[in-house]
């Protein structure tokens, strides 16, 4: 899946989807660390942590309706950020949230998939 903002831009390109028990839990435990336009959306999640991980991260969470409601950037390994009110949370690698314009009050969408062939 992708993440833009409502106006276009790319907020993440290439976007796992964790919204099961099992990829919530497992998240990015085990997975090489992300590139540029590479991330994880957890949900439901109003928390995260980083035991296990060996790369720094950016946490970005966002409430129902994908606005930003905090970014808890630069989280080391062995740490955990929450935020009240969040409801899911977007993982990407250290610096993305402000290289894509992830702040606070930033709103998103799921980007729609372009249809396969193109229309004739």
């Amino acid at each position: 899946m992708a993440l833009e903002h409502v106006d276009g831009r790319p907020a993440c390109e290439r976007c796992l989807l964790a919204d099961t028990f099992l990829t919530r839990l497992r998240g990015l435990l085990g997975r090489p660390a992300l590139g540029e336009g590479e991330g994880m959306l957890i949900r439901p999640a109003n928390s995260i942590h980083t035991w296990f991980m060996r790369s720094v991260i950016d946490a970005v969470f966002l409430d129902r309706d994908l606005v930003v409601v905090h970014v808890a950037a630069d989280v080391k390994p062995w740490r955990f950020a929450a935020r009240r009110g969040s409801r899911s949370v977007l993982e990407v690698s250290a610096g993305e949230s402000a290289r894509r314009g992830l702040e606070c009050g930033a709103r998103l969408r799921i980007k729609q998939a372009e249809p396969a062939g193109g229309d004739r």
